[in-house]
């Protein structure tokens, strides 16, 4: 898998990877959520190529304090093949390199699944409690 920096052209190949993952939700616009990553960082924004195919994505971000990973996706018929430790390794570097010490994402804790992935690259439960705040709903509400 060859991995590089997410293109304009490749939007409808990644939002149609996040619909096979089910990533999308109705209240996160994903051509909005690329609008907004492409403002901020946009370097850290990566897709993964297979054989002329776009097959993962990963969304890093660093604010100053920590980083954060969103969006990582394997397309399904090319999971457990390493794509998803590849492309995960590859952001850290870059997230490294900016001076982040130490990197977060969120993961819902009944996708034991992909909590057993994270694990498995060195990641832990840090025993927090996340919170949020919807400051902009995409869906019109």
């Amino acid at each position: 898998m060859e991995i590089r920096e997410f293109e304009l052209r490749d939007q409808a190949a990644v939002i149609a990877l996040w619909n096979e993952c089910q990533l999308v939700v109705p209240w996160n616009d994903p051509a909005r959520d690329i609008q907004r990553k492409l403002a901020v960082d946009p370097d850290l924004f990566l897709v993964g190529e297979y054989s002329g195919s776009l097959v993962a994505t990963v969304m890093g971000g660093y604010e100053g304090h920590r980083g954060w990973i969103n969006y990582l996706a394997v397309s399904p018929a090319w999971q457990r093949r390493g794509f998803g430790r590849k492309i995960m390794q590859y952001v850290e570097v870059l997230i490294r390199e900016k001076g982040c010490p130490k990197i977060n994402l969120q993961v819902r804790e009944t996708n034991q699944a992909v909590v057993s992935f994270y694990e498995s690259l060195g990641y832990q439960c840090d025993h927090v409690i996340g919170l949020g705040k919807r400051l902009v709903s995409d869906d019109g509400s």
